[in-house]
């Protein structure tokens, strides 16, 4: 579970108690000042180097982490808001491969235009959603739309939710579209 800026991972872990993850470790890592990059997502990625590497690296060691210790990539879900949506959702398209699924509450691809060049690999019927506001004062609707079609791209199962003035934040609609889809077994 990734956080957004300026929130912290224990904000993010609250949020699974919303899910039927009983059964689920969760695992939340904290960014450092609380933020993964210093500038919007939508700037062009060098001006949020180092940062968006390092960030970057940090889900790919708890990604190998998790592997290394029996956990297969199929069984593990990315989940962010905000910042952590748009980390969650480049670090999955970096490194494509079946997960459990990949959740991202109001995101998009980083940079100041879509880099079809860093992504590769299969999602080999991933299933991903992506839910935010339409408008939301810091992901335009074009680059979520955008990004859910670089997804499906990559054989993503993606189902998207666009809400009509929400706000940033995330709705009940989309906890239980999560559960739904994810977390059917339940309690």
């Amino acid at each position: 579970m990734i956080h957004g800026r300026g929130a912290t991972a224990e904000d993010i872990i609250s949020l699974s108690q919303h899910f039927f993850v009983n059964e689920f470790s969760i695992v939340a890592p904290q960014a450092t000042n609380y933020t993964w990059y210093p500038y919007s997502f939508l700037a062009n990625p060098e001006q949020n180097e180092p940062w968006l590497s390092s960030a970057l690296q940090v889900l790919k060691a708890l990604t190998d982490d998790l592997v290394k210790q029996d956990i297969p990539t199929q069984n593990i879900f990315l989940l962010g808001f905000s910042q952590g949506a748009c980390l969650s959702l480049e670090y999955a398209a970096r490194n494509a491969t079946k997960y459990g699924g990949v959740i991202a509450f109001t995101g998009g691809l980083i940079g100041d235009r879509i880099y079809q060049e860093n992504y590769k690999g299969d999602f080999s019927g991933t299933p991903v959603f992506m839910g935010t506001s339409d408008p939301d004062p810091h992901v335009p609707i074009e680059r979520f739309r955008e990004s859910a079609k670089i997804l499906e791209g990559m054989n993503a199962q993606v189902e998207k939710r666009e809400y009509p003035n929400m706000g940033h934040t995330i709705n009940q609609d989309e906890i239980d579209t999560v559960n739904n889809l994810f977390f059917k077994y339940g309690d």
